[in-house]
C-alpha cells in the first residue's frame, strides 16, 4: 500500500508539472501530509450530519488513532471549501490544520455551513445558530470524545462563534474568534449587525463577498447518497461556484445599490432578494435595527455569552471598535468565573492576516517593523487548559489584552482595554473658514475658538472621495487595506483638514476616539465621514481609523429616521473610532472630515430616500461649525508611560 502511494504521488506531482497547475514539489508535500495524517488519525469525510429540521450538513472528522483515552475536539465551521481533494489540482487539500490538532491530541472536526459545497439546504447570513449547537451535541456524545468541543477559525469561520455560545451548550467549553467583526450584531453603541452597517451607511464589502456566497441554486447530490460515493465524487466535484472575475473598483458604481450583484450577473440571494431562509433575505432593505437583524446567526447585546474565549483582532480589520466593544461586554456582563477566563490579542495587520506577520511587517505602505507573535501556542495552550483541564503557561501568564502600538512598533500589555491610567484629551476644530485640502487653515487646538467660522464644501454623490487604504477587507480589487500616506487624497476640496501642532513629547493613544461635530446642509439627508491621521515631521500621512455617520440616524437607530432643515446646525456624535498608535516628537495629529468614503460605504444619494433603490442623487452643500457655540471636536485616548 505505501509503496502504491508513493508510486501515485510522483505521477500525480509529474502531471501536474506538466498542467501547470501546480509543483511537483507542492504536490509532493500534499501528499505527504496526508500521509502522515493517514497514520495517526481516523479519518472519516463526508459525514452528512443531520440537523434538527433534517436538513444533512457535511462534515469530516479525523481524530487520533492510538488515543488512550477519550479526547476533547476542536470544531471548525465555514462556509468555505474544505473538499479534502483539490479537484483542479488532484491533490490531497492541504491538512495541516487537521494534522496540528491531532498530533496535539484532539479530534478535528470541519463542517460546512447550509447551502454551501456538500451540505444542503439554503443558505443565511452565519446560519442557524442551532446547527452549531446541533453539532456540539453530535460531537460530544461520540464514543471517542471527552464531552468538550472548543471552536477556532478566522472570518466566516469564527463569526458563527458567538452567536452559538449564547446558546450554552454544556460542552461548549472554549472559543478562539479571530477576525470576528461580522458575528457583532447590536453590541451597543454599535449597531452594525455584522459589519453591515457603520453610523447606518452600508459598508460595501458584503456585496462584493455575497456575489461568490449566496449561491441558492446549486447541484447537489441525491440525498440518499451513500457516504463511500460522496467520497469518491470529492475527488471529481466539488459543487464550488465557478464565477467570471469582477473588477469591483468599477462594479461597485452601479446604481441603484439593489442591483448591484443583479449588474454582474451574480447568484440570487438574501443580498436583495426574498428568499427562504430564516432571516427573510433582503438585506439591502433592512435598517439597522430591522427585526430581521435578530432571527439569524449574530450576537447581540440581549444575550450572554459564557465560555472562555481567545480573542483576536487587528487595527486594519475592518471593525476593531465593535469587536473590542464586544469584549468588554462579555467581561462585563459573564458569569465571574468566565469573566476572568477572556484574553484579547490586538495585531497591526489586516483581517485575518496575524501570521503572516514578518520581522518587518508593512501593512499598506506603513512599516509595523517586527510584528509577529505565537498564536499557534498560545491557541493550543488554552485549549489544553479548557479541553483538556492542563496548566497552560501559555495562557497562565498571559495578561487578559496584548495589543501591538504602532509608531513605537512594539506589542504591549494591559489587563483592561483600554489599558489602565487612559485618560481623555479633547482637540477642538477650528479655521478660518478655509479648511478644504491639506493646504487650507485648518487646526487642531486646546480650545473652541471664540467665533464661528464655519467650513463649507460641496459633496456631489456622483464624484464622491474614494477610499485608499483604511480599515477594511473582502472588496476585492475596489480597496486595499492598511495605512497609505493620504495627502494625495488631501488635495481634493471636498476633504476638509485639521491638524495639531506637533508633539513635544511621544505621546500614546490606545483607546476609543470620539468625533463630535455641529454641521449644516441643505439636504433632507446626508452624510459625514471621519478620518484620524498620524502626520509625520516630513508631511507623510498615515490613517489610523475611519467612520461615517448618515445623518437620519443620528438620534439613535432605534427609532424611524429623522430629517435635517436646511442650514439648521446639528450635533452628531460619531460612533468610537479606535487605535494604539505612538505620535513621536515632532508628529502631528490630524483629522480629515467629508461626507464621503467610497466604496468603504455605499454613497448617500441626499435625497431622504431609500437610497438602496434609487439612481439620481442632489448634489449637497455641507457646512462643519466650530466655536464655542458649536464646539466641534475630537476626543482621544492618552496613556502615560
Amino acid at each position: 500500500m505505501a509503496a502504491t502511494a508513493a508510486v501515485l504521488c510522483a505521477l500525480t506531482a509529474t502531471g501536474l508539472a506538466q498542467r501547470g497547475a501546480m509543483t511537483p514539489e507542492l504536490a509532493e508535500r500534499r501528499w505527504a501530509l496526508e500521509k502522515e495524517l493517514a497514520s495517526i488519525a481516523v479519518i472519516d469525510r463526508k459525514v452528512m450530519l443531520p440537523m434538527r429540521d433534517g436538513v444533512r450538513l457535511a462534515t469530516d472528522v479525523y481524530r487520533p488513532k492510538d488515543a488512550s483515552a477519550k479526547v476533547p475536539a476542536i470544531f471548525v465551521r465555514t462556509p468555505y471549501n474544505f473538499n479534502f481533494w483539490d479537484v483542479r489540482n488532484g491533490v490531497p487539500s492541504d491538512m495541516n490544520a487537521a494534522l496540528t490538532a491531532v498530533k496535539r491530541g484532539y479530534a478535528y472536526v470541519v463542517q460546512n455551513e447550509r447551502g454551501h459545497f456538500f451540505s444542503e439546504g439554503n443558505y443565511d447570513i452565519l446560519g442557524s445558530p442551532a446547527d452549531g449547537y446541533d453539532t456540539l451535541a453530535w460531537i460530544s456524545s461520540q464514543p471517542w470524545s471527552n464531552g468538550k468541543v472548543g471552536t477556532t477559525g478566522c472570518s466566516s469561520t469564527a463569526e458563527y462563534q458567538m452567536g452559538v455560545a449564547a446558546l450554552g451548550h454544556p460542552a461548549y467549553a472554549a472559543m478562539n474568534v479571530q477576525g470576528f467583526g461580522a458575528g457583532v450584531g447590536r453590541v451597543r453603541p454599535y449597531f452594525e449587525q455584522g459589519n453591515w452597517y457603520r453610523g447606518g451607511a452600508v459598508q460595501m464589502l458584503f456585496i462584493t463577498w455575497l456575489y461568490g456566497e449566496q449561491n441558492q441554486v446549486r447541484p447537489m447530490f441525491p440525498p440518499g447518497t451513500s457516504q463511500e460515493d460522496l467520497i469518491r465524487a470529492s475527488k471529481s466535484f466539488d459543487l464550488s461556484q465557478q464565477q467570471p472575475r469582477v473588477d469591483w473598483s468599477t462594479a461597485l458604481w452601479h446604481l441603484p445599490t439593489q442591483d448591484l450583484l443583479k449588474a454582474v450577473d451574480g447568484p440570487n440571494g438574501i443580498f436583495a432578494d426574498a428568499m427562504p431562509v430564516p432571516t427573510g433575505g433582503r438585506m439591502m432593505q433592512r435598517t439597522p435595527n430591522d427585526p430581521a437583524w435578530y432571527k439569524g446567526g449574530l450576537f447581540h447585546d440581549d444575550q450572554f455569552l459564557n465560555v472562555p474565549g481567545l480573542w483576536f483582532m487587528s487595527w486594519y480589520d475592518v471593525s476593531v471598535g465593535p469587536n473590542l466593544a464586544l469584549y468588554n461586554y462579555v467581561r462585563r456582563t459573564a458569569r465571574p468565573d468566565i469573566a476572568s477566563q477572556q484574553w484579547a490579542v490586538i495585531a497591526p495587520v489586516a483581517h485575518c492576516s496575524y501570521t503572516r506577520a514578518g520581522e518587518n511587517t508593512v501593512v499598506g505602505e506603513r512599516s509595523m517593523g517586527d510584528a509577529r507573535w505565537d498564536y499557534q501556542d498560545v491557541t493550543y495552550g488554552f485549549f489544553d487548559r479548557f479541553l483538556k483541564s492542563e496548566t497552560s503557561p501559555a495562557i497562565e501568564k498571559l495578561p487578559k489584552v496584548t495589543y501591538f502600538t504602532m509608531g513605537i512598533n512594539k506589542w504591549q500589555t494591559s489587563e483592561t482595554w483600554p489599558p489602565a491610567g487612559a485618560k481623555p484629551m479633547t482637540f477642538y476644530l477650528s479655521s478660518g473658514g478655509k479648511a478644504n485640502t491639506m493646504d487650507g487653515d485648518g487646526v487642531l487646538t486646546s480650545k473652541p475658538p471664540a467665533a464661528d467660522a464655519p467650513d463649507a464644501f460641496t459633496y456631489d454623490p456622483m464624484k464622491p472621495v474614494t477610499s485608499y487604504g483604511g480599515n477594511v477587507c473582502c472588496t476585492g480589487t475596489a480597496i486595499t487595506a492598511g495605512s497609505f500616506d493620504q495627502r494625495k487624497m488631501e488635495t481634493r476640496p471636498d476633504i476638509l483638514v485639521y491638524t495639531s501642532e506637533p508633539f513635544t513629547s511621544g505621546t500614546e493613544l490606545s483607546g476609543p476616539i470620539t468625533p463630535t461635530l455641529y454641521v449644516s446642509s441643505d439636504a433632507k439627508d446626508t452624510d459625514f465621514t471621519v478620518k484620524v491621521i498620524d502626520v509625520y515631521p516630513d508631511g507623510r500621512a498615515y490613517n489610523l481609523d475611519e467612520s461615517i455617520q448618515r445623518m437620519r440616524w443620528r438620534e439613535g437607530y432605534e427609532q424611524p429616521p429623522v430629517w435635517m432643515e436646511p442650514g439648521k446646525v446639528y450635533k452628531v456624535t460619531l460612533q468610537p473610532l479606535t487605535t494604539s498608535n505612538y505620535f513621536e516628537a515632532g508628529h502631528r495629529l490630524r483629522i480629515e472630515v467629508s461626507s464621503s468614503n467610497f466604496p468603504r460605504f455605499d454613497r448617500n444619494l441626499n435625497t431622504g430616500g431609500n437610497n438602496y433603490d434609487e439612481t439620481t442623487g442632489v448634489v449637497a452643500h455641507n457646512v462643519v461649525h466650530h466655536s464655542k457655540q458649536y464646539p466641534s471636536s475630537v476626543t482621544v485616548t492618552v496613556v502615560k508611560r
